[in-house]
């Protein structure tokens, strides 16, 4: 049911848990067309309908590891929840550092940041320096994309199981997400 959070925070393996750090993505129940092998616009599933549930995720490319809620809106309130989980996530004795772009939800006044995250707003259309974009990307390619839901909780399952699948290989994680260049304490 929309306003709810049936994934809460995963602990565990389970088939409704976390999802991806960045912002939040919107898989929703209109598919969209392709292009086949030869160029051409393939049909996909189409469909009209509007519901849509949002991922706020984060991932640690590091430890291949990552924490997140399936939330039904994009707010300052959904923001505090998300980071709110990431502090209860974070491995103890360690400071988060978040990558955000520049949605108003990301940084507004009302946000009370956890003592062991920073919020590291990133310029405006960077997305090549978030290595969380290659984890939506991947996500929308494999198991997001090309669907039509029977209605929300056809949404909230399809991406819990997504980012249930992701969490469960954290060398995807790391393979998708670390970048030699970020490494700290490599200095020239």
């Amino acid at each position: 049911m929309p306003g709810e959070n049936p994934c809460g925070a995963r602990s565990g393996h389970s088939d409704r848990g976390l999802v991806p750090g960045r912002d939040a993505r919107r898989p929703e129940e209109q598919a969209h067309l392709s292009l086949g092998q030869n160029g051409l616009a393939s049909a996909a599933p189409h469909d009209q309908r509007t519901q849509s549930t949002y991922l706020f995720g984060a991932i640690c490319p590091e430890r291949g590891t990552g924490a997140a809620l399936v939330l039904p809106a994009r707010n300052t309130e959904a923001m505090q929840l998300y980071l709110d989980e990431i502090a209860t996530k974070a491995t103890p004795g360690a400071h988060a550092i978040l990558l955000l772009d520049q949605a108003g939800w990301h940084g507004a006044a009302a946000l009370k940041v956890p003592s062991n995250i920073s919020l590291l707003p990133l310029p405006s259309r960077s997305p090549e320096l978030n290595p969380q974009e290659n984890i939506w990307q991947f996500m929308r390619q494999n198991w997001l994309s090309n669907r039509i839901f029977k209605g929300y909780d056809d949404i909230v399952d399809h991406c819990c199981y997504a980012w249930n699948t992701l969490i469960d290989q954290p060398w995807k994680i790391m393979s998708l997400a670390r970048r030699d260049w970020a490494i700290a304490g490599d200095l020239l």
